[in-house]
């Protein structure tokens, strides 16, 4: 069994690298679009589709010679990609132009004649036109890892990266009937509580940042569009995004790392998070109202919601497992996990409201906290889904 797995690693261009990978990812875009373009007019034309390659473009625009043909061959790749989706889902959209001034800025490249190579020693990397890369390298790769392509990102920061993609060989695991399982109920201020009783009490990186944050848009703001000050100003706007998602991931990794080895399955509620996003903000003066006074609602959780990133983190916690041969077991998000007591079973419809933090359930009395009785509840209902998946 083959799997693949990517390294992001900081790079450290010098100026003429950086030129050069600049100039690269500019390539790359207009090879893009004008394949694009191509393929429009075809159509257009002759209600039949073609293929362009980035080769007929490079007598009309020689220096297309000058950078990484692998990152004008990705960029064809890209396209192709971007058709298939668009006729097999017509809601992925039609592709469309790529911009200068939105979107990612990154090419990819790959592995052919040893033409990319890592030095673990020297903390370098070689990249075609580009020779020897540094960077910062966190990780210690295996030897047995085969490196396949690396993509270069030219940040809105004004950082670079290099992603380095390996594949490797692994067994399949055994899977084993789970005997250790926790249920994750979500919290919009701390991410998760276990059936355990842990919280995971999630620092909202976004909420600590969020004064300075509005601080440096408020300059931007003041400042005149497309100036060299106003391109300093946006730099360092998205250097605080940038350290907000850094810490974000980081934190997730390491949560979801810690549960996928300490347990053996872990069950999570199917949420709609966009719908929770889109959820109008309560009226304070009255719980069951919402605020639509003229005036764009917003809903009370939407920024707890994006600055946690529960969706992310299941996700992490989901391939993670898997490379462990666990299960993350979904449970549907209509489950009345908060309703139902998790000592009797009696469904108490009044827990529905979101203030209801403790209640008492009146069929046999015991107390419980919401979270954690969601938590417990989820774990149950986990457990059945994984008992009637073997059977």
């Amino acid at each position: 069994m083959r799997d693949h797995i990517a390294v992001k690693f900081r790079a450290y261009p010098t100026g003429e690298q950086a030129r050069l990978i600049d100039r690269t990812i500019g390539c790359a875009r207009l090879v893009y679009n004008l394949m694009l373009e191509t393929r429009i007019a075809h159509w257009q034309t002759t209600w039949e589709s073609c293929h362009p390659t980035p080769a007929i473009f490079k007598d009309a625009y020689p220096f297309l010679r000058e950078v990484d043909s692998y990152a004008l061959c990705n960029a064809q790749r890209d396209l192709e990609q971007a058709y298939k989706r668009y006729f097999k889902d017509k809601n992925a959209g039609y592709p469309k132009y790529k911009s200068k001034h939105h979107g990612r800025k990154t090419y990819t490249t790959n592995l052919s004649h040893d033409n990319i190579r890592l030095d673990d020693k020297a903390r370098r990397l070689r990249l075609p036109k580009l020779g020897w890369l540094a960077v910062r390298q966190h990780k210690r790769i295996p030897e047995s890892w085969r490196l396949k392509s690396v993509t270069v990102e030219h940040c809105p920061s004004g950082r670079y990266t290099a992603t380095v993609l390996f594949e490797r060989d692994t067994q399949t695991p055994e899977r084993t009937k789970p005997a250790n399982i926790v249920g994750l109920d979500y919290a919009s201020h701390g991410l998760y509580v276990s059936s355990d009783g842990e919280r995971a009490d999630y620092p909202g990186f976004y909420r600590n940042m969020e004064a300075r944050l509005s601080r440096e848009q408020r300059k931007l703001s003041h400042m005149v569009k497309g100036s060299a000050n106003w391109r300093k100003q946006c730099e360092r706007v998205a250097r605080i995004y940038e350290k907000i998602s850094n810490q974000r991931h980081d934190y997730q990794h390491k949560k979801a790392n810690a549960l996928a080895d300490t347990y053996d399955a872990v069950a999570v509620e199917s949420l709609n998070l966009k719908g929770m996003a889109r959820k109008p903000k309560p009226n304070p003066d009255n719980p069951g109202a919402y605020l639509r006074n003229g005036r764009k609602a917003k809903s009370g959780l939407a920024k707890s919601l994006m600055d946690n990133g529960y969706g992310m983190f299941c996700t992490l916690l989901e391939y993670k497992l898997a490379r462990q041969g666990k299960p993350l077991v979904r449970v549907d998000g209509w489950f009345p996990s908060s309703q139902l007591c998790h000592e009797c079973g009696y469904r108490n419809p009044q827990v529905k409201n979101l203030s209801v933090r403790e209640w008492a359930c009146p069929s046999c009395g015991v107390r419980h906290d919401r979270d954690v009785n969601a938590a417990l509840n989820i774990r149950d209902e986990g457990r059945r889904l994984i008992e009637r998946h073997d059977s």
